[in-house]
């Protein structure tokens, strides 16, 4: 099992992405999310982590995937990502500044852009979470803090995220 989720809260043609001011990621937009707790599955962590870094409420929130990484010094890890949605009309304003960072909703435009290095690494499977129905992993190797590879790959959904 792995140790950590992810969440991204789509609104529209916006995501609402978090300016990490701790590492990893520190000063870098990427989703909200966390550690599993003890007898936490992943879907009741990532609910969890929502409404204590953001105060929404999902009922839903789908998984979309796995991305783990592996890299210098034994740095190996992983987690589960999801994608949660609420209507074009919620209302949610931001900037927020958090004990986490700064929440904000963003243009999925503008993290896509190739101009953009604000966000984390989520060129490499973001897209894939907001429109591919399939369910993947995703997987990072880091030598000296870069990108080294990284492979897709498709999965069957597992039973452990409920």
């Amino acid at each position: 099992m792995l140790k950590y989720t992810i969440g991204f809260i789509r609104r529209g043609d916006e995501i609402l992405l978090l300016n990490r001011e701790k590492s990893t990621w520190m000063g870098s937009w990427n989703g909200v999310g966390g550690k599993l707790e003890k007898g936490e599955s992943p879907r009741q962590c990532i609910l969890r982590e929502v409404l204590e870094e953001t105060g929404i409420v999902l009922e839903e929130i789908e998984f979309k995937g796995l991305v783990t990484w592996e890299g210098d010094k034994s740095y190996n890890g992983g987690m589960y990502a999801f994608i949660g949605e609420v209507p074009e009309s919620y209302e949610y304003t931001t900037p927020i500044k958090t004990d986490e960072g700064i929440l904000d909703w963003k243009k999925i435009d503008w993290i896509f852009h190739p101009d953009n290095t604000g966000v984390a690494n989520l060129q490499y499977f973001l897209q894939e979470l907001l429109q591919v129905k399939e369910v993947y992993g995703h997987h990072f190797v880091y030598r000296n803090g870069n990108v080294e590879k990284f492979e897709r790959k498709s999965l069957s959904i597992l039973e452990e995220i409920y």
